[in-house]
């Protein structure tokens, strides 16, 4: 799947990567909506919004927008152009609808609140469950912890970041993607550091 210009967004999925996630989100939708716990500014989401519109199924993104840790003022990640110099706070939800409407996705529902917040009243299960939020080992287990269960008989949990190195990359993502498989899931598929489970 070529998405035009998919590069040019802001973002931190390679477009190999990018193209698991379509193509996870293509096969699993058919199961139920996709949920995306963490959507930065979009760029992911145009990944599953694209593979889950030929099943016409929805892409519930989860985020307050307001960055994790490292997009903070000072930190390593921070980018000054999703700071709000007025109010003085991240906030990339006006880049993520710039984004998603230049591409006319029509399939995205964007839930503003913390993945925590968003969990307590969920109550419809999920094809796919693409977990890419905070990288503390608190942020990671909580969204584990909240979205891991909504995923249907069959369908996929998918955890972006693992590294195995702790060189290489932050442990949370890799630590509950460890937890998954001794919870029900299996291993699917891998690409690099995104890898699909499925729910047996």
């Amino acid at each position: 799947m070529i998405i035009e210009n998919i590069e040019n967004i802001k973002g931190f999925m390679p477009s190999h990567e990018g193209e698991a996630l379509y193509k996870w989100a293509n096969k699993f939708c058919h199961k139920g909506p996709v949920i995306e716990i963490g959507t930065y500014c979009g760029k992911s989401t145009i990944y599953l919004a694209h593979g889950a519109i030929e099943a016409d199924e929805v892409v519930y993104t989860i985020d307050h927008h307001g960055g994790s840790e490292e997009h903070q003022l000072k930190e390593e990640y921070f980018d000054n152009e999703v700071y709000d110099q007025t109010n003085s706070i991240v906030n990339t939800f006006p880049l993520f609808l710039k984004n998603i409407k230049h591409y006319n996705l029509e399939n995205i529902v964007p839930i503003v609140a913390s993945s925590l917040i968003a969990s307590k009243s969920w109550n419809t299960s999920a094809g796919l469950v693409f977990i890419d939020g905070g990288h503390s080992m608190e942020s990671a287990l909580s969204d584990y912890n909240s979205w891991a269960k909504h995923v249907i008989k069959g369908g996929a949990l998918v955890i972006h970041d693992i590294y195995e190195d702790p060189e290489k990359g932050g442990q949370a993502p890799y630590e509950i993607y460890k937890k998954a498989l001794r919870n029900g899931f299996m291993e699917h598929e891998r690409v690099d550091t995104i890898v699909c489970l499925i729910k047996v």
